[in-house]
């Protein structure tokens, strides 16, 4: 499996546990993660937004077809080993990420906050990481 990081800074500590999680899933062929525009930092909060594009393992397998309803043969299909639903089931099951917070057939949405408190300061800041991960082998809707 391929892990991209070249358009990542590396900030998002959800976001490395995801990719760590990715990298040891069988059926993942390729994970590329960047940074999302939408990452901001405030004096209170910093807003972290990662996106994370995955591509699926894919296989041929052989199927019987009739031709003009009468002659047999059989044709090449080409299918995914997994898809998103079946990745948001087994994202669900492991404790260390759970479900998501919003989900449809091509992208999960995680969305975790934490309190981050520096040594030797009196306040703190929120930090608010989204991370989109999208299915990067399903077509693309104009």
């Amino acid at each position: 499996m391929d892990v991209d990081t070249s358009k990542w800074s590396g900030e998002g500590t959800f976001t490395q546990v995801l990719v760590d999680w990715l990298a040891r899933l069988e059926g993942v062929r390729l994970v590329r993660v960047e940074d999302a525009p939408a990452s901001r930092s405030e004096a209170d909060y910093n807003f972290i937004s990662n996106e994370l594009f995955v591509a699926f393992e894919t296989e041929v397998r052989t199927e019987p077809v009739r031709r003009l309803g009468v002659f047999p043969g059989s044709r090449k299909v080409t299918y995914q080993k997994l898809d998103v639903a079946a990745l948001e089931a087994r994202m669900t099951a492991d404790p260390s990420i759970g479900p998501p917070d919003y989900s449809d057939e091509g992208m999960l949405q995680y969305l975790r906050t934490e309190r981050i408190i520096p040594p030797y300061q009196t306040r703190g800041y929120k930090l608010v990481e989204l991370v989109r991960l999208y299915d990067a082998s399903a077509p693309r809707r104009s």
